[in-house]
């Protein structure tokens, strides 16, 4: 076997920290990472780089020996938790929130995560919000679906609810501030002028089900939730607007078994009727690339 050489070259350091060769230069510029210059190139000692990862604790970099688990992560979706098991890809799955499938991924708990993420300033779903944490993450943002999602109300009582107007006087279920519906609902509230002390809240829900369940129990008048969920809980829906709800996930897992197993599934009929019998689904779109990371 060849033995390894005691340097490694921009090139080499760069795969092994999985950042861009220009990151590898401002390190050396900065003075953070061991290195060497030989005829004006740079040159990384092997060991005093493991040296440096293996005290290094800034956060900045993950451990050369870090692995991502094999986890879909993020917010709660009913049909990709449906596609996750019925295609046996062998993905675990720990939905809790957008923004906590954002922070998770950061630490490497997760190959992929779900998101619905609107960003008013720019007009955009989810896009804004990755940029922002992953500009140099080598992963991609793609499509899963366009979902309706508006007001979930008792059987027969939808007539009292036109839009967010509606919901003055209200009891109404808040999710936790990590969940994309929440920032939703906080925006359409600012947007239409109301302020949140015209409606009176029980304690938060932390998932679609939970929100819905919390109507149908009367333990509140409405939530902000899926066509899909309301049609679960056999609840009244009034549409408000379509989401964008996407999958971000680490390029290379893209193309392994196991997300390539839960994407063939998704070209099976099974899985487009299921999408139809749950309802208020658009996945004429999945698949389709909306970001590309470095």
């Amino acid at each position: 076997m060849e033995k390894a050489s005691e340097y490694l070259t921009t090139k080499e350091l760069a795969e092994l920290l999985r950042i861009k060769e220009r990151k590898v230069y401002d390190l050396a510029a900065a003075g953070k990472v061991p290195c060497n210059r030989a005829t004006g190139k740079l040159l990384f000692p092997r060991a005093q780089v493991n040296a440096w990862l293996a005290t290094n604790d800034t956060g900045l970099l993950p451990s050369v020996n870090s692995q991502r688990a094999n986890v879909f992560l993020g917010s709660h979706d009913p049909l990709l938790e449906w596609a996750l098991m019925e295609s046996r890809s062998g993905l675990a799955s720990f939905f809790d929130s957008s923004i906590d499938g954002l922070d998770r991924f950061k630490k490497f708990e997760g190959i992929a995560t779900g998101l619905h993420i609107y960003d008013a300033a720019s007009d955009q779903w989810n896009v804004p919000a990755i940029t922002s944490r992953f500009p140099d993450e080598p992963a991609v943002l793609v499509q899963w679906a366009w979902r309706n999602r508006g007001l979930i109300v008792a059987p027969g009582r939808s007539e009292n609810f036109v839009d967010i107007g509606s919901l003055r006087g209200k009891r109404f279920v808040p999710r936790q501030p990590e969940a994309g519906s929440q920032k939703l609902f906080d925006y359409l509230l600012q947007a239409a002028g109301i302020s949140p002390d015209q409606l009176e809240f029980i304690a938060p829900a932390r998932g679609e089900n939970y929100a819905a369940q919390a109507v149908m129990e009367e333990k509140a008048d409405v939530a902000l939730g899926l066509e899909a969920v309301a049609r679960q809980y056999q609840l009244d829906f009034v549409p408000l607007l379509k989401e964008r709800f996407d999958i971000f996930v680490v390029r290379r897992h893209w193309f392994e078994p196991a997300m390539q197993k839960l994407l063939a599934f998704c070209n099976q009929q099974e899985f487009l009727t299921q999408a139809q019998n749950l309802g208020g689904y658009d996945i004429s779109s999945l698949g389709q690339v909306v970001y590309n990371g470095n």
